[in-house]
């Protein structure tokens, strides 16, 4: 609670635009140290956590910055919970944190869509930020969770059991997990005004819906081969992005 109200305090006293880049630079650079220090991100993931958080912060404001540290937030206690289990089973995050390549898988989409809102304001690129984010945090719970909670899962597209962490393998808790992940960072969004309290809910089935698409891309492409885990995670984000800009759109 106090981070969040931190990180509030931040959203609003760095909103003046004469401010704003330099605030952005001083507070995404400790952003990415406090990362660096709890392991949350190796040190080429703080780095391009840092430059990605400093995109999104001056093109679409300090409010879409709460947002990527609430995504931080909530994936590092979902890779936490349970870490001894999933060390076991071999599935465990490594214990530097995620790499640079990782953190972009993540984030890019949020950083795209919100140079895109600088571009042309249209607001749905701001529901693209707000979905993209809560597929993130979604999708990394779902799977962190599931593999602490549950011995076996299911594979998405034929329902067998697998052992849990198997790629596109999903799990009643994991899946639950990851709906309540995506729903706290779209109601963050709808909180802190980034978006309107109406579009909670199609943000929300957007990142769900990218959530069971990168199973699916695990399922099948991944499990060939064709595909790795960074390109599943980076086109579950730009399905949810999509979606979420089309439903909006819709609703407008």
């Amino acid at each position: 609670m106090m981070v969040m109200r931190a990180l509030a305090a931040i959203a609003v006293l760095s909103s003046h635009a004469l401010t704003r880049p330099a605030v952005a630079a001083v507070v995404t650079a400790v952003f990415a140290l406090v990362g660096r220090v709890l392991r949350g991100v190796n040190t080429s993931g703080a780095l391009t956590g840092a430059v990605i958080s400093f995109a999104i912060w001056v093109s679409a404001g300090p409010k879409a910055f709460v947002a990527v540290a609430v995504v931080f937030v909530v994936t590092l206690l979902a890779t936490k919970a349970g870490y001894s289990r999933k060390l076991n089973l071999g599935t465990a995050e490594r214990k530097e944190g995620r790499s640079v390549l990782q953190v972009a898988a993540n984030l890019a989409v949020a950083a795209g869509s919100a140079l895109a809102w600088r571009a042309t304001k249209r607001p749905e690129f701001i529901a693209a930020i707000a979905a993209s984010l809560a597929e993130a945090a979604a999708d990394t719970s779902s799977a962190e969770i599931g593999q602490a909670g549950a011995h076996t899962a299911r594979l998405i597209t034929t329902f067998h059991a697998v052992p849990a962490g198997t790629d596109g393998g999903v799990t009643l808790i994991g899946t639950a997990a990851g709906i309540l992940a995506g729903l706290l960072v779209t109601s963050t969004c709808a909180l802190l005004e980034l978006i309107p309290i109406h579009w909670i809910l199609p943000t929300t089935f957007s990142a769900v819906i990218g959530m069971l698409l990168d199973s699916v891309l695990g399922a099948t492409l991944e499990r060939r081969h064709y595909l790795d885990n960074n390109a599943v995670n980076f086109l579950g984000t730009l399905a949810a992005a999509a979606l979420a800009a089309v439903l909006v759109r819709m609703l407008a």
